[in-house]
């Protein structure tokens, strides 16, 4: 019985080991500079606001940025702007990248 509990504790530790070398420690962020309206988001994660219109998104970073047409990165993506791309618009309202 002794033997038994041994061997399911020693299962268990290798499971919790074994999830946490497997777990990524940090979140990614894309590398790089994104571009909206002229302010320049460095390693850019998340969600960005298009104060203005006309706008500009330009994408000097190693992800694809989606431009959406509704605020918070909410409504239909727009357009996938690709790095080394810029794109021009009238209608967005958030850029998102990872």
């Amino acid at each position: 019985m002794m033997r038994r509990r041994m061997a399911v504790t020693l299962g268990a530790i290798a499971a919790a080991v074994t999830l946490t070398v497997a777990v990524p420690g940090s979140a990614y962020a894309a590398e790089g500079v994104l571009i909206v309206n002229g302010n320049a988001y460095e390693d850019p994660s998340g969600c960005y606001p298009v104060d203005w219109f006309p706008s500009s998104v330009t994408n000097h970073t190693d992800a694809i940025a989606e431009v959406h047409s509704g605020p918070g990165c909410g409504g239909p993506v727009e357009r996938l702007v690709h790095p080394g791309e810029t794109y021009y618009t009238e209608t967005a309202q958030s850029v998102f990248i990872l």
